[in-house]
Parts: C-alpha cells; sequence; structure tokens
C-alpha cells in the first residue's frame, strides 16, 4: 500500500517475500424451490471448502524496474458444481479445481516505473511491492501474467475475498466480465499515470479460448478484454475518499442470446449457446466510490452494467449491479486488528438474458429449466478476529434472495469459516 509523505519510510528493498494460506468451509441451509434444472443451485443442504496457499516473491533487478512471481497452490469442492448463483458466495471457489491439490504459476509479471517529481509517496512492503518511495506524479507499465484486479478496481474496503467479503458481486463490479481463465489470472499490460490525486490506467489481457476455461487464447490482436480507468482522489472533512470510473470492452468467440433464441425458434428445441458462437463485442461501464467516513470506519459503493447481450465469457452471470456497504475496525471496541463489514448487492440480468433462461437454455453457470424473474440480492456479514500474529479467523453469513434471479427459489442461506494467515 501506498503510505502518505508525512509516514515513516522504509528502507528500500531489492528482494522480498511473502505468504498466504487461506481456508474456508461453507456450509448452505436447504431451502424451498419449485423446480431444478441442470445448472441450479441445490435445494439440499450442502457443505463446501476451498484452500488456498500463494508464495509472493519479489525482487529489482534494475532501478525502478520489479519482477514477481507468484506459485499457488489450490483445492476446493464448491456449492452445486459451481452453479445457480449470478453473486456466488466464495471468492476462492474459482482457483479450485477439485479435492486434489493442484500446484501452478499465478503470476509472473514485470513492472517499471518512471517518476516525474511532484513529491513523494511512501511505499510498503506487501504482496507483490517492494519497499521504498514512488512519485507521485509517475508513469507505470505492468507486463505479464496477473490478474486484471490486481490493477483495476482497487477498492480498499471491497476487494479481497481472503480477507474482505466473499461474494462475487462485492469483490469488483458485479457486471465486469474481466478477461480471465478460470482461476481468474490472465496475461497482458497496463500503463498507469498518476498525477497528484489523479489516475489514469488502460490495459489488455487475453481472454480464454472457450467461456471460462483454463486454456487462455494468445492471439492478443484478435480476441482480448480492454479496459480503461479514471479514478481521483478526494478529501470531505479531512476524510479521504477515492472514485473511479472503468470501462471496458471484450472482443472473444461468444454467443448472442437473441441468436440463440432466433435459431430455436427457427429449427425447434431448446435455445443453446454453442451453435451460434463467433466473433462478437462486449462493452460495459462501472462506477466505484469509497470514503473514510471516520478513523475506523470506511463506506463503499459499486454500480455497473454491461451491455447484456453476449454470454458470460470469464466472470459470472451479472448483466447489471448495485453494491454498497461498510467496514468498521475493532479500535472502536479496544480489538484494532479485529474488522466487522456489512454489504448489500443486487444482481441483474439483461432482457435477451433472461429470455434465454425462461425458454430453457442453459448457460455456463446459470440454468433452471424456466425462469421466474426477479433481481437477485446479496446480504453479507462478516467478523474478522485477529488470533495470533500473521492470523486471523472470520465468521461470515450470506443470505441470498431469488438465487439464480429465479423467484420460485430460495431464498438461500449460507454460514462460513475463514482461516487465513500471512507474512
Amino acid at each position: 500500500m501506498l503510505a502518505g509523505a508525512s509516514g515513516a519510510a522504509e528502507e528500500p528493498g531489492n528482494f522480498d517475500a511473502h505468504y498466504q494460506s487461506t481456508y474456508v468451509w461453507q456450509t448452505k441451509r436447504p431451502f424451498q424451490a419449485a423446480y431444478s434444472g441442470p445448472n441450479s443451485l441445490s435445494p439440499v443442504h450442502e457443505k463446501s471448502y476451498s484452500f488456498t496457499a500463494t508464495a509472493a516473491l519479489g525482487f529489482r533487478p534494475w532501478r525502478d524496474g520489479e519482477i514477481y512471481f507468484n506459485p499457488e497452490l489450490s483445492q476446493g469442492v464448491p456449492l452445486s458444481g459451481l452453479t445457480g448463483l449470478g453473486g456466488f458466495s466464495n471468492g476462492e471457489i474459482a482457483r479450485t479445481a477439485g479435492p486434489t491439490p493442484k500446484l501452478y504459476r499465478a503470476r509472473l509479471f514485470m513492472r517499471q516505473t518512471w517518476g516525474y517529481g511532484g513529491g513523494n509517496d511512501l511505499v510498503e512492503s506487501d504482496f507483490n511491492q517492494l519497499a521504498g518511495a514512488a512519485d507521485r506524479r509517475r508513469l507505470v507499465l505492468t507486463a505479464g501474467n496477473l490478474s486484471v484486479l490486481d490493477i483495476f478496481d482497487g477498492n480498499q474496503y471491497s476487494h479481497d475475498p481472503r480477507t474482505q467479503f466473499m461474494n462475487w458481486s462485492l469483490m469488483t463490479h458485479g457486471a465486469y466480465d474481466y478477461a480471465a481463465d478460470s482461476r481468474g489470472y490472465s496475461w497482458g499490460l497496463a500503463l498507469e499515470y498518476f498525477h497528484d490525486d489523479w489516475a489514469v490506467r488502460a490495459g489488455r489481457f487475453i481472454q480464454p479460448r472457450e467461456p471460462n476455461q483454463q486454456k487462455l487464447d494468445p492471439a492478443i490482436s484478435r480476441h482480448y478484454g480492454d479496459q480503461l480507468e479514471l479514478e481521483r482522489a478526494y478529501s470531505i472533512g479531512g476524510r479521504v475518499g477515492t472514485v473511479r470510473l472503468l470501462a471496458f470492452r471484450n472482443r472473444a468467440n461468444m454467443a448472442e442470446y437473441r441468436d440463440a433464441l432466433n435459431l430455436a425458434a427457427q429449427v425447434g428445441g431448446v435455445p443453446a449457446l454453442s451453435g451460434v458462437r463467433g466473433d462478437k463485442v462486449k462493452r460495459g461501464l462501472g462506477l466505484s466510490v469509497e470514503q473514510g467516513v471516520t478513523e475506523n470506519i470506511g463506506m463503499f459503493g459499486r454500480v455497473s452494467r454491461s451491455d447484456g447481450r453476449t454470454e458470460t465469457y470469464a466472470f459470472t452471470e451479472i448483466d447489471n449491479s448495485a453494491s454498497a456497504g461498510a467496514v468498521i475496525k475493532g479500535a472502536s471496541w479496544g480489538r484494532a486488528e479485529d474488522t466487522f463489514g456489512i454489504a448489500v448487492a443486487r444482481n441483474g440480468l439483461s432482457r435477451e438474458h433472461r429470455d434465454y433462461l425462461a425458454a430453457g437454455g442453459i448457460a455456463f453457470f446459470l440454468g433452471d429449466g424456466n425462469l421466474n424473474y426477479a433481481m437477485e440480492a446479496v446480504v453479507e456479514a462478516f467478523y474478522s478476529l485477529k488470533v495470533v500474529k500473521g492470523g486471523w479467523i472470520s465468521f461470515d453469513l450470506q443470505r441470498i434472495r431469488n438465487p439464480g434471479y429465479n423467484a420460485d427459489r430460495g431464498p438461500a442461506k449460507l454460514g462460513a469459516i475463514r482461516l487465513h494467515w500471512e507474512f
């Protein structure tokens, strides 16, 4: 993280190493469902778990240059085969691929900074961040294997499911169909320019060969995800806030829901996406605001929307979303490193998307065989309790009304315990 220029500087580091491990155990209570389909959230009692362990290694091979490598181990079993929700209940579960542990490269990237003065921001040692100082006016190039969310939509109160809110529609813009493999990583590059309280960043990353699959398509000039973000920091009553406006444009081998419906009307049967895929473009916008209220309380809000014509390609089945929440540090009750958070999200589908599902169509994550459409509503609360140095245990509750946007099903009620350790 960047500290204020008045803070105590850390010694510049030429090498750094960090580690994290996160275990999430989650249970879902039975709920009422008038019917279920092949991609429904199961109405019976279920248990799920995920485990990830990541090493973050970084070094400075030349002046203002950095290289980072993150090997990662994961395993886990999702609820209902990871189907039946727009806002999935565990942001870590996508990194897992079954009960057998898998070791893989999560990140391998370089970062180059060019400074242009304007005073210094002090940089603390952190995951994929070497200690030192950075000019407030600077140009930063990042290239390689990483997550788009490492750079874009960096909301400090709701961004990391390992330590903050876990629901997918709270960890970033719900409608942000950002380029990624099935674990959430991609290859690409991003350029950021910081000028005092302003920042602008743009990036291009490669897409998977098929929707939500592991293999990526290296043809970055043909199939890609572009994003542009404008950021402005400000102060109200001495409390810092940040507003970010994000636009994204994806090009990939995608299907349009209306094409699938039209083909089914011509030949009969249930609409399917697999027969109508081709090079298509998907666009979307997102607005994010974060605001410090007191020294120990912060609030955030997001709204996002995609055009909703094409299938979900790399994130989740949300075409429009609005979310808001608050995070309270435990200093108010003598537990400075504890955190309480509560947030809500409302997720929706485009007209084309809901018509496709109502006609019995099956999408990657959704498909009840029918659809009595209603917006999916998520409420999540967690308490993170520090138990040892670098170790926290969190208790998380979620209530999801109209799971999978279906008023004939739910609500789903979930509880989770999360163990997180880092150094």
